[in-house]
């Protein structure tokens, strides 16, 4: 593993989430930021990356999301977008069209290697060997995020010089490689743990409801070399994520979390409101075509501070989060590693 003060990685939190503020500030605190490049440009990404440089000399990531082809059944997106209308209807937003893209790929791809960034991860795919090899010999660490043994398998044999382990008490999206998989193929962190140490001699990275100084203590002893935490960093002062979204997680407004593909087609864990209450078992598998037909919704929500359409991102561990900085919320959770 790459040499920090202490085994924790701050999740890739896209949309706004992990700002250069926040990545350098755990990188500072001794652990690894992570800048998010979901979404992004990738000119938008490398002036954040060269933001994060001027506030930290240590070690930090860069996410990326792997594009897929997978078919989507068009029928299904129309009949979806149909649904949400009245949504859309009540927030005087006009639905974005379902459509594919590659989320900027090989631009980044390139910026990367101009950038030498120290660590690069890769969530909803594994990209292929010479892409891994690549990077590494422009001095890149490699972390893929997995969530089945047979996706382990597959980004050890690609190249990864470390595996994110994601449980599915993780917040936000789901890393699997295929969009369509259901619930048959979810894990816990600790039953991937139990499944990979013996099998895998690669590091392996936890995530998934982890909020404490003893989740990390349980995780660590459990064979885990670090973990990522990204629900406990939401709230901190230097995160990206928008007031009415922290308040929706400090005012426990919300009572539980559950996997949809409501906001995006994708599976992703969080609060359970109005939006994705009402839409969960009706949308389909068609991700990014949901993303840009919601983002519209999304936005307009946002602007009117309407939590109740908005995308939430939380872990099962939701209910442990501090309004508090960085620096405070690292010396917490590595208390007990002190001891």
């Amino acid at each position: 593993m790459l040499k920090t003060k202490y085994p924790i990685i701050q999740a890739p939190m896209a949309g706004g989430v992990s700002t250069p503020l926040l990545a350098a500030a755990v990188c500072n605190a001794g652990g690894i930021g992570f800048l998010a490049a979901g979404y992004k440009s990738a000119k938008d990404m490398q002036k954040e990356i060269h933001e994060v440089r001027t506030r930290t000399s240590a070690s930090f990531g860069v996410n990326l999301f792997v594009p897929n082809d997978e078919e989507v059944d068009e029928q299904k997106v129309d009949a979806y977008k149909k649904t949400i209308e009245k949504a859309a209807n009540q927030l005087g937003a006009a639905l974005g069209e379902p459509r594919q893209d590659d989320d900027d790929w090989n631009a980044k791809l390139l910026v990367l290697a101009q950038e030498k960034v120290p660590v690069v991860s890769f969530t909803f795919g594994c990209p292929s060997p010479e892409i891994i090899s690549a990077l590494k010999q422009n001095g890149s660490y490699i972390m893929i995020t997995v969530t089945t043994p047979d996706e382990a398998k597959q980004a050890v044999l690609a190249g990864a010089d470390a595996l994110c382990i994601q449980g599915i008490e993780a917040g936000g999206h789901r890393g699997t490689f295929q969009n369509n998989q259901t619930q048959d193929g979810d894990y816990t962190v600790e039953e991937l743990l139990q499944l990979l140490n013996d099998e895998l001699d690669i590091p392996l990275i936890a995530a998934g409801g982890i909020m404490t100084g003893g989740d990390i203590t349980r995780i660590l002893k459990a064979g885990a070399s670090a973990v990522q935490l990204g629900t406990a960093f939401i709230c901190c002062k230097e995160s990206g994520a928008s007031e009415v979204y922290k308040s929706a997680l400090l005012n426990h407004t919300y009572k539980s979390t559950a996997v949809t593909r409501s906001f995006t087609g994708r599976r992703a864990r969080g609060l359970v409101n109005k939006f994705l209450s009402s839409y969960t078992s009706l949308a389909p598998a068609a991700y990014p075509h949901i993303h840009h037909m919601t983002k519209p919704i999304r936005t307009k929500a946002a602007e009117q501070k309407n939590a109740e359409y908005l995308s939430l991102w939380a872990g099962t561990g939701y209910d442990k989060v501090q309004d508090q900085s960085v620096a405070e919320l690292m010396s917490f959770l590595v208390k007990e590693l002190e001891e």
